[in-house]
């Protein structure tokens, strides 16, 4: 390849690349993180321009930093996050730990309207002060795109503010934010015995206004027995649909409703949780090339048993995400790395599956498969250098972090050993 350099570009070299580029086969041809040794990690501007044997182009006056045969891989994609809320739910948690049921919480206001209530109550200061210390954890770990969902606001001015906050903590961090549009999450207190009309405020007024605003990208709905019927869900999918909006659903969390066969009557990006996920619902996801994304922070945290299908998505070959899920209620870990952890130990994942959940397949789910998620030309330069040599040193001991450096648009943004 003939490559002429300019003075501005950034030559990453003496780095051992896990590329998770899926053209790239070695050992005995199979992926293996697609791994690539003696080869230069060429940046210019905010994408790779290539990667090339190591010494083969000729550096003139570029800036070439050395690796120090560390590994390097793509930035982590956190693709399902419920990251900007108000109030706090440690208490509701010890409660439930002494014995006190979920039911008789809610009773007292508890549950998801006391983040309802919470959000409400919230100024946008107040929820960017607390959700930018939601994503410096996550940050510092390596993510460099990240999904944020609304859902805890409820009615058109909260979900606006949820949603705008979003907007200024993508504007004061780098980091990408993908935003959701997940007003569809409950039904708020005042809508408590009218769900449909509730729905009604989604379709016709909060979805059509806040799109209108470039508030969000895509739409999400809770489909499930203690959520949103399938008609319901249609409804919203429908109004989606009308603007062009790509829709996603959390579903099978509970029970199987059929939600992931609807997602996928929609061509949606993906459908999240999937513990009772059957195989008539695998193979519509298949055809329809949706996503499968697993959350096992909320499966541990809920202390379920009932584990998503994974040999049938497998069997099936439907890409498989890993995120993770950073909500109050199920889920309060910023850890992305102790999510690829869980989703080996408690879901039988292979590392390098983990790797994928949340590089290739996290950018599929999020509608960014051509630009996000590998190292190959023409991708965002996006990438952690990690004090590692394998990947799987990543996710095998935590308590401690690895990342040397956290590349971003092809800056460095995070290092612990500059």
């Amino acid at each position: 390849m003939s490559i002429e350099l300019k003075d501005t570009d950034i030559i990453w070299r003496n780095a051992r690349l896990a590329t998770m580029n899926p053209t790239i086969s070695n050992i005995d041809g199979k992926h293996n993180y697609g791994i690539l040794e003696h080869y230069d990690l060429i940046i210019r501007d905010e994408k790779i321009l290539a990667i090339l044997p190591m010494e083969s182009v000729p550096v003139n006056r570029c800036k070439v930093i050395d690796a120090e045969q560390r590994l390097i891989t793509p930035g982590l994609i956190d693709c399902h996050t419920h990251l900007v809320f108000g109030g706090n739910r440690a208490s509701e948690w010890e409660q439930r730990l002494n014995g006190v049921s979920y039911t008789e919480i809610s009773a007292k206001g508890g549950g998801i309207n006391a983040t309802v209530n919470a959000t409400r109550q919230s100024s946008a200061q107040q929820l960017e002060i607390t959700a930018q210390k939601r994503l410096n954890a996550l940050m510092a770990e390596g993510v460099t795109t990240i999904e944020m969902k609304s859902g805890y606001g409820l009615d058109l001015e909260n979900e606006a503010k949820q949603l705008e906050v979003v907007q200024i903590l993508g504007r004061n961090n780098p980091v990408e934010i993908s935003p959701t549009l997940l007003s569809a999450h409950a039904v708020p207190p005042e809508y408590k015995h009218n769900s449909d009309a509730y729905i009604d405020l989604v379709c016709n007024t909060i979805l059509p206004t806040l799109w209108q605003k470039q508030l969000f990208e895509s739409v999400d709905v809770f489909c499930e027995s203690v959520g949103f019927s399938l008609e319901q869900t249609k409804r919203v999918f429908d109004a989606a649909r009308k603007l062009n909006i790509p829709v996603k659903g959390h579903v099978e969390q509970l029970s199987n409703l059929g939600g992931t066969e609807l997602v996928a009557d929609y061509q949606g990006l993906s459908v999240d949780h999937i513990e009772y996920l059957d195989e008539k619902g695998v193979e519509a996801i298949s055809q329809s090339g949706t996503v499968a994304v697993l959350l096992p922070g909320a499966f541990y945290f809920l202390q379920e048993t009932q584990r998503p299908p994974i040999n049938l998505l497998r069997q099936y070959h439907v890409p498989m995400a890993i995120s993770t899920d950073f909500n109050p209620g199920t889920s309060p870990f910023t850890s992305l790395r102790m999510m690829m952890n869980m989703a080996c130990v408690q879901f039988g994942l292979t590392p390098e599956e983990a790797w994928q959940g949340v590089t290739i397949h996290a950018a599929r789910a999020l509608g960014r498969a051509d630009s996000h998620g590998q190292l190959a030309a023409g991708y965002m330069a996006d990438f952690v250098v990690w004090d590692a040599k394998e990947p799987v040193d990543i996710l095998y001991e935590l308590g401690h972090n690895p990342l040397v450096y956290r590349v971003y648009r092809g800056v460095i943004t995070h290092g612990f050993y500059e």
